[in-house]
């Protein structure tokens, strides 16, 4: 079967020939599925923010050695789950430090939520209310793996093998990451979802 052609890698290999207008073409698409996957895998905006502007910074900077070996957003999401492992990693050689960080941002203005138009859930306004903020928790408590596979598996533009690439596992592990993560997002939510309040 004839591999399909990716655009944004075609859009890629012009920005390693210095071509700007493709870099802003880029990151205008992916700006937003960055921010959601990184605020979500950090939980704090200003960090968020900080580390979804280096994703791209490290993929112009890394453009010279880019190769059309994967489709643009796999390797794309691998950089951001790279530049995710090195700040929880950063945060946990300096918990107070982190701490301070994120008291000082709640401090100055309330998080932002950001819009995730491929969100699970069946109807919109319910994520405005306790449930988006259950949703996040679950979320948060995931291992590091798993949070990251259900993230990337709400990317319309990854295939599961994609996000295999993504993480460094194989196939038939990210499937099994994918299915336990559910299965423990579902246990979690069940007694939010099977209330009354959230069936509407």
């Amino acid at each position: 079967m004839p591999v399909q052609p990716d655009p944004d890698a075609a859009l890629m290999l012009r920005v390693k020939r210095d071509d700007r207008a493709a870099f802003t073409e880029l990151v205008e698409k992916y700006k937003q599925p960055v921010m959601n996957f990184v605020f979500r895998s950090l939980r704090d905006e200003n960090e968020a923010e900080d580390v979804a502007q280096n994703v791209f910074l490290q993929v112009y900077k890394s453009r010279a050695r880019y190769e059309r070996t994967a489709k643009f957003s796999t390797w794309l999401f691998t950089i951001a789950r790279n530049l995710c492992l090195n700040e929880i990693r950063r945060r946990s050689r300096h918990p107070a430090e982190s701490l301070e960080e994120t008291q000082a941002g709640h401090d100055e203005q309330p998080a932002r939520q950001y819009e995730d138009k491929t969100i699970f859930l069946p109807t919109e306004h319910v994520l405005q209310g306790e449930l988006a903020g259950k949703i996040e928790e679950a979320l948060a408590g995931l291992p590091e793996a798993q949070r990251t596979a259900i993230l990337l598996c709400r990317q319309d533009e990854l295939s599961y093998e994609e996000i295999a690439k993504v993480l460094g596992s194989s196939l038939s592990a990210t499937k099994s990451l994918i299915h336990r993560g559910r299965e423990t997002l579902k246990e979690k939510l069940k007694p939010y979802l099977q209330t009354g309040d959230w069936l509407a």
